[in-house]
């Protein structure tokens, strides 16, 4: 399936009046959502790999919605604005432990120096290690393991006093 037979798929379910399809062929899958105006709002097309490389980027986790980034109230904002943010440096899955069987990087009250590594975010089947750039220590984990996370997303807030 090509890009414009993606479009015009997108056209028609937007045109149908239907809230969600979902379509899945041997290499790939996609999930239309659409508004109650009838655009469509967000489409996932995941490409299956014949044979999974890593265990943890299972297919159902990839296909789940992502969790938008909740925005962030004005008196939390006031609270948190002692702390610095850690921010994603690339796209991708983030996931706080280096393997599933392994306990993850750091939690809510770990003391982290500059260059330790926080996370790892798969991009492209390349797993980054994401390293702090303060020194302090955690106060809050703002992404859940496995879950998809934006360029310039706030991942974690760190105490550096």
């Amino acid at each position: 399936m090509d890009i414009r037979e993606i479009q015009n798929l997108i056209k028609f379910v937007a045109k149908s009046g239907a809230t969600e399809v979902k379509l899945e062929m041997d290499d790939f899958k996609i999930t239309i959502k659409t508004t109650e105006a009838g655009a469509a709002e967000t489409t996932y097309v995941q490409h299956v790999p014949m044979q999974a490389a890593v265990p943890q980027a299972a297919a159902p986790q990839a296909v789940a919605a992502p969790a938008p980034a909740a925005p962030v109230s004005t008196p939390a904002a006031d609270d948190d604005s002692k702390y610095v943010v850690v921010k994603s440096p690339i796209i991708g899955t983030l996931y706080r432990k280096p393997s599933p069987d392994k306990a993850p990087f750091v939690e809510v009250g770990s003391t982290i120096n500059k260059g330790d590594v926080v996370c790892v975010i798969e991009a492209m089947k390349l797993f980054n290690e994401i390293e702090s750039e303060v020194s302090g220590k955690i106060v809050k984990v703002l992404v859940d393991d496995a879950s998809p996370v934006e360029f310039d997303q706030p991942l974690f807030l760190v105490d550096p006093s």
